[in-house]
């Protein structure tokens, strides 16, 4: 009946990392033989229909220093912007990507191809987009955000509207950084913040 008495301490279950990248990315890790490659880590087939790009970026700490635990997944339609399981999708892509950042730089890069524009809730049409999902050591719940490309018409976008301080929408903006390759850097906190979405 004593030990009832006693409070435990959060333990190692409760956080994302370290070892959220022992159980997601084995291989990364170091620790083969258990998946062929990680789950996520080949977007692309031979016959993946679209205008195949790279997006490449650095999650950054308040401070401004890259987090080189993080762990990035994206979640998009296809080339026509129709998700994975839905009638029509591409067969040859089923939209998820998983990532863990570089050690050294802190970033992440995902070869996938650019996605079509997707319905709304009412009918309307998204601009397309890439949503984003980011862990790390100290990030406890996995934050949501968006990518939109910087040469696509983002301005009828429904989700974009919503957002009051029309200034932020910027930081939700991939930059195109070369022939069919678009840098989004995630900001957690301080001057330019990224934008993220309670789902």
């Amino acid at each position: 009946m004593e030990m009832m008495k006693h409070i435990y301490r959060e333990t190692p279950s409760q956080t994302a990392g370290p070892y959220v990248h022992i159980g997601c990315t084995p291989n990364f890790c170091g620790i083969e033989g258990v998946y062929a490659e990680d789950l996520g880590s080949n977007m692309l087939f031979e016959n993946t229909k679209g205008e195949r790009i790279t997006v490449r970026g650095i999650v950054f700490d308040g401070t401004g220093a890259p987090v080189k635990d993080a762990l990035v997944e994206i979640w998009q339609a296809d080339a026509n912007g129709i998700y994975d399981g839905n009638e029509g999708n591409d067969p040859a892509f089923c939209g998820f990507g998983r990532c863990p950042a570089d050690q050294d730089t802190g970033e992440f890069l995902f070869e996938t191809v650019k996605p079509g524009p997707t319905n709304f809730t009412d009918g309307r049409k998204q601009a397309p987009h890439i949503t984003f999902w980011i862990v790390a050591r100290g990030i406890n719940i996995g934050l949501h955000t968006r990518m939109y490309f910087e040469d696509e018409d983002n301005s009828a976008d429904p989700v974009l509207g919503r957002i009051e301080l029309f200034e932020r929408v910027k930081t939700l903006i991939g930059r195109k950084t070369g022939e069919h390759e678009y840098t989004f850097d995630i900001h957690l906190q301080g001057d330019g913040e990224t934008v993220f979405f309670d789902i």
